[in-house]
């Protein structure tokens, strides 16, 4: 007779802690190096970076300020447990990336090479919170609500704004720098695709 699954084991606080640390710390290295090369991303992070270009304002502040619409969402839709979460994740970022360039420079960094390690950077970042019941917020919490509401495909969604975000940093990046960006959303949704799966990890 096969043995029965183990059950679900609930995380405790201490890691979550280091879950959240690491997580967004392998995140902010990513975005570092997006930020050396000059390459995009999409979702908040991509808009925050889209107007740290623009402005030339923190991209710390920036991606803080941009989430905050989202919070009452994420409080409708998964918990106050989520929520503070992600708060947390998204203000420990936006701490990271204000005091990263103090402890971390870069004298050159090739683009291919950061839009590889940057979006591996990035997609292993995102598979330790997602498995924390965390997020860095946003835009994917928004198209949830609109595939709940009017039936619109999430995915298709998702992309299309993804893809606007790009588009709209053309007058920053040159082609090859819009298309390295596409390379490292592509190295980021695999890391994703490939190490978060449903039934493949049971804590929560």
């Amino acid at each position: 007779m096969p043995n029965s699954p183990a059950p679900a084991q609930r995380h405790r606080l201490y890691e979550d802690l280091q879950a959240l640390l690491t997580g967004t710390l392998l995140v902010a290295i990513g975005l570092a190096l997006f930020r050396q090369a000059g390459l995009m991303t999409g979702g908040t992070v991509g808009l925050a970076f889209l107007l740290h270009y623009a402005s030339g304002w923190p991209f710390g502040w920036l991606f803080f300020a941009i989430n905050l619409p989202f919070y009452l969402l994420a409080w409708k839709r998964m918990g106050k447990r989520f929520t503070l979460k992600t708060l947390g994740a998204v203000s420990l970022l936006a701490l990271l990336s204000s005091w990263l360039p103090q402890w971390l420079r870069f004298e050159a960094v090739a683009p291919l090479f950061a839009a590889l390690a940057g979006g591996l950077l990035l997609g292993v970042g995102f598979v330790i919170l997602f498995r924390h019941r965390a997020s860095l917020g946003g835009l994917n919490l928004l198209v949830l609500l609109l595939q709940e509401r009017f039936g619109w495909r999430a995915g298709w969604l998702q992309l299309g704004l993804d893809g606007a975000i790009l588009l709209a940093a053309w007058p920053w990046l040159d082609l090859q720098r819009l298309l390295l960006s596409m390379l490292a959303a592509a190295a980021m949704n695999t890391a994703l695709a490939v190490n978060h799966r449903p039934g493949r990890y049971m804590a929560f």
